[in-house]
């Protein structure tokens, strides 16, 4: 039940929010996000974070970038139900 509270917690902001779902459809970098969500770089930043600390998402090294991608299936499960 801890684990299950962590992951409730990550997920409760609504930028978060809009960021996992947006991984779900589409690997993507900060710039890609920003662009979407139109926050500050170190905003989405701060949120990735918290959201690999959790172990939600994965980051994958793309030349100099870094590419984010939802890992956690339970995650993508409690957004559609979400929806």
């Amino acid at each position: 039940m801890e684990e299950i509270s962590e992951i409730f917690k990550s997920l409760g902001h609504p930028d978060r929010l809009k960021i996992i779902d947006g991984l779900i459809r589409n690997e993507c970098n900060v710039g890609e996000i920003q662009k979407k969500l139109c926050l500050p770089q170190s905003t989405i930043s701060q949120h990735l974070k918290i959201l690999k600390n959790k172990k939600i998402i994965k980051e994958r090294k793309k030349g100099n970038q870094r590419c984010y991608r939802v890992i956690d299936r339970r995650v993508v499960k409690i957004l559609k139900i979400l929806k």
